[in-house]
C-alpha cells in the first residue's frame, strides 16, 4: 500500500485542471493519519495560493478564533489536517473567488479521507463542502449551519470565514453566539484526545 506521505506527494504534483487555474496549479493540503480534527473547506484563495499554507490570509484568523486554537495548533498536521475540496486557486470571478474546481474531489478525497482514520471532528466550511459532507442532508448554507445539532459531535456545518461574510454573520447572530461556543469547547475536547 502507498504511504500517506507518498499520497500527498502525488496530491501536491497534480495538474489535472491546470488548463482551468488562471494562475496556475499550486495544490494546498495539509494532513497526516494522526489528525483528530479535519478542516474540509472550499479552495485557496489568492493569499493562500501565494504562500502555499491554508487559511493564511483574514478567513484563517476568523477561523482560528471561532476554533479558540493558536497558530501553532492550527497548523500541527499531527492534531489538524486541512483539506479543501478544490486544492488550487480557482480564481476569481464577478462576486469573489471562484468554486472549487471539482475535479480535487472527485480525484483524491476519498482516497484522502479513508487515511484519516483518527478524525473524531470534521469543521465542514460553506456551500460546496457542505454539499459533499452532508448531501441531502444540506440545505442554505444558513439552515444547514442552523441545524449543527443533526450532524454533531462528529461534524459541525459553518459558513465560510471570509471578511465578505460579515453581514451573513450579523443577520445570524445565533451563530457566534451558540454555536462557537460548543464548537470551541468540542475542539478543546478532541485536541485533549
Amino acid at each position: 500500500m502507498e504511504s500517506f506521505a507518498a499520497l500527498l506527494e502525488r496530491v501536491r504534483a497534480c495538474t489535472l485542471c491546470a488548463e482551468h487555474l488562471p494562475h496556475g496549479p499550486r495544490p494546498v493540503v495539509r494532513a497526516a493519519t494522526a489528525a483528530r480534527i479535519l478542516i474540509a473547506g472550499q479552495a485557496p484563495g489568492r493569499r493562500v495560493h501565494a504562500s502555499g499554507v491554508p487559511f493564511d490570509d483574514p478567513s484563517g484568523d476568523r477561523l482560528r478564533d471561532w476554533m479558540g486554537v493558536t497558530r501553532e495548533e492550527f497548523y500541527d498536521v499531527s492534531r489538524i489536517a486541512l483539506v479543501p475540496m478544490g486544492f488550487c486557486y480557482p480564481g476569481t470571478g464577478t462576486g469573489g473567488d471562484l468554486p472549487p474546481r471539482p475535479e480535487c474531489a472527485a480525484t483524491w478525497r476519498a482516497e484522502l479521507l479513508a487515511r484519516l482514520r483518527r478524525v473524531e471532528l470534521t469543521l465542514v466550511i460553506g456551500r460546496y463542502a457542505h454539499a459533499y459532507h452532508l448531501g441531502a442532508r444540506r440545505s442554505s448554507v444558513a439552515q444547514t449551519v442552523q441545524n449543527w445539532r443533526a450532524h454533531a459531535p462528529a461534524l459541525l456545518p459553518l459558513p465560510h470565514p471570509s471578511p465578505r461574510n460579515v453581514l451573513w454573520l450579523r443577520r445570524h447572530p445565533w451563530f457566534e453566539a451558540e454555536l462557537v461556543p460548543v464548537l470551541r469547547a468540542r475542539v478543546r475536547e478532541v485536541l485533549a484526545g
